[in-house]
């Protein structure tokens, strides 16, 4: 985060503090246009995606202040190329020190976070595109520790 703070590059940041709170893949983000941005009804849509299928994904508070932040530009939210976003990636991963991390980890701790919220299976698919339990499984990275404080406050409740 402090890198980011530092990159001269303007979509950088934005772009993945929306990956991290919405989950989409660079692609989508770079194909996201402002004609596809509901702000009243909190959603960005997404005609297509890698798997072929639209979705609507919930935008989150803090998705919505990033958005409303991005000077338009074009008529989509980041008109730049992936070549482009990729070769920042790497500059600014190099600078943080993060190793092999891949932008696409964004995608994976978003999901891992949805969880993380409470939010259902078919809940973290809808906003994820995944359309199997297995393929959306290699997504999430649950902490056994998290469960374990989730199954103390329900216990609590049950009480």
């Amino acid at each position: 985060m402090t890198a980011l703070t530092r990159t001269r590059v303007w979509y950088l940041r934005p772009l993945i503090m929306l990956a991290l709170e919405t989950g989409m893949r660079r692609g989508e983000l770079l194909a996201l246009e402002w004609t596809n941005i509901d702000l009243k009804a909190r959603l960005a849509i997404l005609t297509t995606s890698k798997n072929g299928h639209g979705r609507s994904i919930p935008l989150t508070p803090r998705a919505i202040a990033i958005i409303s932040e991005i000077e338009v530009r074009d008529i989509r939210l980041f008109p730049v190329n992936a070549n482009a976003v990729r070769l920042s990636w790497e500059r600014l991963r190099k600078r943080a020190g993060l190793g092999n991390v891949k932008l696409h980890s964004m995608r994976h701790e978003a999901i891992s976070r949805m969880f993380e919220l409470g939010l259902s299976i078919p809940e973290v698919s809808l906003v994820s595109g995944h359309r199997t339990l297995s393929c959306l499984q290699r997504y999430t990275h649950i902490k056994p520790e998290n469960v374990a404080e989730k199954l103390a406050r329900l216990s609590v409740r049950s009480e």
